[in-house]
């Protein structure tokens, strides 16, 4: 017989979505506050006022500025982390499209998030060391799911040989790049566009020669 959730479950489940929905309410203020202001320059009552919420408040969920920040910069790694792999998997076990799927999702995580994006880059230097090192874990493991793609795409012949962590990198700066020279490429561009162009250069520098028509498609 399946167990129905007590009303103590049902009220730990509400307080949980409350929690998350407050968190994720100072999170955005804090991205819009810092895009002005900067970090150093942030007061906590500014946050508040922005996040419509009190500071204390604010001090519930998080130890300080600093805190803030790291919860900030994470948040948008997680979101790569999170949404890569399940639109690869959507796209199937063909290499080549499993890889040129997951771009596509990371540069539209970017567009989603651009200024957290922009803040990552402009702020994160101001963390301490051990933040700094959770930064440099997320990045990897978020680089990961495009690695294998990668490494698998070698191995079936369908991709040339490269340095596969450099190219990873590679293009995850081109995703970043929609949201850093956003002020360049979006008066040129659409999103869809764009993420196109830069496929066409990744897949003619990947792909194998032979095969060059048959994923023509994923840059068209």
């Amino acid at each position: 017989m399946a167990k129905h959730p007590s009303a103590v479950d049902l009220d730990e489940a509400v307080r949980a979505v409350r929690v998350n929905s407050r968190r994720r309410q100072v999170l955005d203020a804090a991205v819009k506050v810092m895009q002005h202001t900067g970090f150093h320059q942030m007061s906590m009552q500014a946050l508040a006022d922005e996040a419509k919420v009190s500071v204390g408040l604010i001090y519930k969920y998080f130890g300080g500025k600093e805190d803030i920040l790291l919860a900030t910069i994470t948040d948008i790694l997680d979101a790569f982390r999170d949404q890569l792999e399940p639109a690869m998997d959507e796209a199937g076990t063909d290499p080549v499209e499993r890889f040129a799927a997951g771009f596509r999702r990371y540069a539209e995580v970017v567009d989603e998030n651009i200024d957290a994006v922009v803040l990552t880059y402009r702020e994160s230097r101001t963390l301490d060391p051990e933040g700094r090192e959770r930064i440099k874990e997320l990045e990897v493991s978020t680089a990961a799911p495009l690695r294998a793609a990668l490494e698998d795409g070698i191995v079936d012949g369908v991709m040339q040989p490269v340095d596969v962590d450099l190219m990873v990198f590679d293009v995850m700066m081109l995703a970043h790049g929609w949201a850093l020279k956003q002020w360049y490429v979006g008066h040129r561009y659409s999103l869809d566009a764009y993420i196109k162009a830069q496929l066409g250069f990744v897949l003619r520098t990947l792909v194998a020669p032979e095969l060059q028509d048959e994923y023509a498609h994923l840059s068209v």
